[in-house]
């Protein structure tokens, strides 16, 4: 695709975050880094762009403001704490600029709404940074448990994600401190379960959400660790277990009535250019292998390039598949916060 047609994107900060990101937007035919700002010196910056093989015509900005001014730049990518993503995002709306925000979307889904109304009346696409949902493995996960012959009905699914956090990271890291992120490894780890158990449910919202005993928060209440079991009308049952005290585990189990699908390392792939998933039925146990040309944030980069470019080319609406998965995964992570605060009381989700 030629320069004139990629979408131009800004970045927000030089961070991990920033350049593993940089990294999967030069990789993507239909984007570009078009600026950076930064809220440090410009000389950190320019060295960043440099070092992580950023355009040589990218822009380095002063300011956030500034960044979001520029007619050059078609969308913005927030890596900043979840606690400025109202201001930033509903700032960027205004000014036309289409938004790549990193989970969790919003402190509460109050916050989102305010997200959600500043993009549908600015007519702008939202994308949260969820790569995993773009990795071909996940098509393919979608299409196994939704065979009706070979999965059958969805009848149980659990999914985890969990690491061992250093010392460093639970005293120092944003996702631990209340002023900044809030919602601790249950809107970091506990985004991407969620995630998995609506994929498997087809997206359906449970009936009610009970956080599980034996949750642990620390110090400030944010939380390092918990579970939650998640009920849906017609007898299907979901649990989740997310944590920053536990070992690396990346796991989905579905059971349906005719076969089994396992995943255990949904988050990351172990391997960039190829991902695996099992399942069974009838006796037979198969391994899958999905061969990835592109890690799964090109993937992402490109399918949000694409849906951008529908609308800046060709007048079309933003695609609000996006939005919809993002506010019903928040809606269950406040959900189960709310469990946890009020001693494991089921939290029913009729009419939110």
């Amino acid at each position: 695709m030629s320069g004139d047609n990629q979408i131009r994107i800004g970045l927000l900060s030089c961070t991990n975050k920033v350049r593993k990101l940089s990294r999967a937007i030069n990789l993507s035919p239909n984007a570009t880094i078009s600026a950076i700002a930064t809220t440090s010196s410009i000389e950190e910056a320019k060295s960043f762009a440099k070092s992580n093989n950023f355009p040589p015509n990218t822009k380095i900005h002063s300011s956030y403001e500034s960044l979001l001014e520029d007619p050059d730049v078609d969308a913005v990518y927030f890596p900043i704490p979840t606690r400025l993503h109202v201001e930033w995002t509903t700032l960027a709306a205004t000014k036309g600029k289409h938004i790549l925000l990193d989970k969790p979307v919003a402190l509460n889904v109050s916050e989102f709404d305010q997200i959600v109304e500043a993009c549908e009346v600015n007519g702008v696409q939202f994308m949260d940074g969820t790569q995993w949902m773009h990795n071909p493995r996940t098509v393919k996960i979608k299409e196994f448990v939704n065979d009706l012959e070979s999965f059958g009905q969805i009848k149980s699914v659990y999914s985890c994600f969990s690491f061992a956090a250093s010392d460093d990271f639970l005293k120092h890291d944003i996702r631990v401190k209340p002023g900044l992120d809030g919602l601790g490894a249950l809107g970091d780890a506990g985004w991407y379960t969620i995630q998995a158990i609506l994929l498997v449910n087809n997206f359906k919202l449970p009936k009610t959400v009970t956080a599980l005993s034996g949750s642990v928060l620390n110090d400030a209440g944010i939380v390092l660790s918990c579970g939650a079991l998640f009920d849906w009308e017609d007898g299907v049952s979901a649990t989740i277990y997310c944590s920053f005290l536990a070992n690396l585990t990346m796991e989905i189990t579905a059971i349906g009535t005719k076969g089994s699908l396992r995943v255990h390392d949904f988050v990351i792939p172990y391997m960039e250019t190829e991902a695996v998933f099992t399942t069974s039925g009838g006796g037979c146990v198969s391994e899958h292998k999905v061969m990835t040309v592109l890690p799964q944030e090109t993937c992402m980069v490109m399918e949000f390039a694409r849906l951008v470019g529908e609308i800046k080319n060709r007048g079309a609406k933003p695609d609000g598949f996006w939005m919809r998965f993002s506010r019903n995964t928040q809606l269950l992570v406040d959900a189960v916060k709310e469990s946890i605060d009020n001693n494991l009381e089921p939290v029913y989700l009729s009419g939110r």
